[in-house]
């Protein structure tokens, strides 16, 4: 076959090229594809002009613009800054009363709090603060260590447990283990304590274990626990009348507890996060938690 060979049909010339007895036309490309690919490169090449492209050396070629998204950047990381700085002044220098009582101020703080709840708290609390097992449930009204915004600060600022000189100290000792209970006395104050919160157990075959595990209450618990029961904000004692536990209300969990003790960890955030920042959670967490002191 001759590469000159006419399609009889459209009249343009073959490739010289068969297969299968259907023969390839030498079909120019379309004009419009040429174009297209001609001012795309025409515009790259003013492109390279315009905006920084061409690494010399330690630098780069700026461009007749004068402008990049690094620039960009920083324009609106500086914007953002100032506009931060308005409300965050405020923030560091009035008390809680009155920005809790400025709702345009808390509708700002609840949303820049819950980022930063979310980039570091919520790996032991939760996203929704609810808690887990050996963390507390930052939602509901039942606080350790009070749930005022000035409370909660000084929670943040110096931990629980922590090597900050100012930390809070907790710990539940192991009664059991350390030898300061016998075996009986740690399931009958166990029996006494899951009573408090789970009235159906107190029946008339359980009615003495409890009432025995009261008396080792009043004489081991109620120095840190109240006689009562109902907690003590000041040592960090939690309330066992309620269904509000951090590491379980079953009675085995707590079994466990009074035999092994417990002593829970809070980080301190004292020189990880600015003033603006903590004052910024305590107002976050404080109104996760219905508000209540």
């Amino acid at each position: 076959m001759e590469v000159n060979e006419r399609d009889p049909v459209t009249g343009r010339e073959t490739t010289g090229h068969e297969w299968n007895g259907i023969k390839e036309l030498d079909t120019p490309v379309p004009r419009g594809v040429l174009m297209f690919l001609i001012v795309t490169h025409l515009w790259a090449i003013a492109w390279w002009f315009f905006v920084p492209a061409w690494p010399i050396g330690t630098t780069y070629t700026k461009g007749l613009l004068g402008v990049d998204q690094r620039t960009t950047v920083e324009e609106r990381v500086a914007e953002g800054q100032q506009e931060r700085s308005v409300w965050m002044t405020r923030l560091e220098a009035e008390a809680y009363d009155a920005i809790l009582a400025d709702e345009a101020l808390m509708r700002t703080i609840r949303g820049t709090g819950r980022q930063l709840f979310g980039d570091n708290c919520a790996a032991c609390h939760g996203r929704d603060g609810r808690g887990r097992a050996g963390y507390p449930d930052l939602t509901d009204d039942d606080w350790l260590w009070g749930g005022g915004p000035e409370l909660i600060e000084q929670t943040l600022r110096y931990g629980i447990n922590t090597t900050h000189p100012d930390t809070r100290i907790a710990q539940m000792p192991a009664f059991g283990r350390d030898g300061m209970l016998e075996r009986d006395q740690v399931r009958s104050v166990a029996a006494y304590v899951y009573s408090l919160s789970n009235p159906d157990y107190s029946t008339e075959e359980n009615l003495e274990r409890i009432e025995a595990g009261r008396e080792v209450f009043v004489t081991t618990c109620a120095a840190c626990h109240g006689e009562n029961a109902e907690g003590n904000r000041e040592v960090g004692a939690p309330d066992l009348t309620d269904s509000r536990w951090v590491y379980g209300g079953d009675l085995q969990t707590i079994i466990a507890s009074v035999h092994g003790g417990r002593q829970g960890h809070m980080p301190t955030w004292d020189e990880r996060m600015t003033d603006a920042e903590i004052r910024t959670l305590s107002l976050y967490v404080h109104d996760l938690g219905t508000g209540q002191p």
